[in-house]
């Protein structure tokens, strides 16, 4: 409420009246509608603001604003969770650094995740030489988009892995098998098996193990939610760790494996997909094999050479 004092003196009453006569009315903001003065589209809620003052021996006239309240910066952001139900939400790259990576990814097989797979990404796309230094993370970017495409493409495959009816009549074991199986294979298809150990040495590093594992962890969030995996007990949490770490051992696996279209790749993410059915989904079980298989994932690039 803003107040506007006038004086009430019984010689200054014409001049009182002349002054409100001829005072402006005070515009209320646009937000506030003449049918619902009080709504506020943003918060459906509107704030009063009153004050007043006092003056001895003399009248006080307010006037009353409403004002809408303004929505704070978490009301006007994007929600942070992801549904099925809803539209995605944003990739984690820009078109700009989706156009460059997008180009420096065919380089790969030749050059690996390196700073001239990036030039000449740069080149292809009709970049500035410079251009890749957009890139925060660098190389680590180049290894994220593959992580990222490679993960996104398993449910427009789905039909191709799980067969046409979509594996109704499969077990949830068999989908999670079969789309673990066909997301390895995808490093064969673009060509980075034999640059994987590579990208697992720039993984390690302290700056980018966070990202590396959220992108892990989604990865066994994907699988499981397209397998049709509906556990909302606590095995929601044993079943997506159990997997993540079954991957990464297999993955590693993958990058010694000199079989016949990774035939032996193939039997060890059975085997170890097996075992961690039979051991019932318990956490401590699951916490001492994903440590046992993060020490040998160690010990086996240290033994190629790699600084971890």
């Amino acid at each position: 409420m803003v107040t506007r004092p006038i004086s009430c003196s019984a010689g200054a009453a014409a001049t009182r009246r002349m002054l409100l006569r001829h005072s402006r009315p005070i515009n209320l903001p646009k937000r506030a509608t003449a049918s619902s003065p009080m709504y506020s589209p943003s918060t459906g809620t509107v704030r009063t603001i009153t004050s007043s003052t006092s003056q001895s021996n003399n009248c006080v006239t307010t006037q009353r604003l409403r004002l809408p309240i303004q929505p704070s910066p978490i009301a006007r952001s994007a929600r942070t969770y992801h549904s099925y139900d809803h539209p995605p939400p944003p990739g984690p790259f820009t078109p700009a650094e989706a156009s460059l990576l997008s180009t420096a990814y065919a380089h790969v097989p030749s050059h690996g995740f390196t700073p001239e797979a990036l030039a000449l990404g740069a080149r292809d796309a009709g970049l500035l030489y410079i251009s890749p230094s957009i890139l925060p993370d660098g190389s680590f970017s180049l290894i994220r988009w593959h992580l990222h495409v490679q993960r996104t493409l398993l449910k427009g495959k789905l039909v191709e892995i799980l067969g046409s009816g979509g594996g109704e009549r499969m077990r949830v074991e068999d989908k999670v098998e079969a789309l673990a199986w066909a997301r390895l294979l995808g490093n064969e298809t673009a060509g980075v098996v034999r640059r994987w150990q590579e990208a697992l040495a720039i993984m390690a590093q302290p700056s980018y193990i966070p990202a590396s594992l959220a992108e892990l962890a989604s990865l066994a969030d994907e699988i499981l939610y397209l397998a049709g995996d509906v556990s909302v007990d606590p095995s929601w949490y044993t079943k997506r760790a159990s997997l993540s770490a079954i991957y990464a051992a297999a993955e590693l696996f993958q990058t010694t494996d000199q079989s016949p279209g990774f035939r032996e790749t193939r039997a060890f993410l059975r085997r170890r997909l097996d075992e961690a059915a039979q051991a019932g989904g318990a956490v401590r079980s699951v916490g001492e094999w994903i440590g046992f298989n993060a020490g040998a994932a160690v010990n086996v690039l240290r033994s190629k050479g790699l600084r971890i």
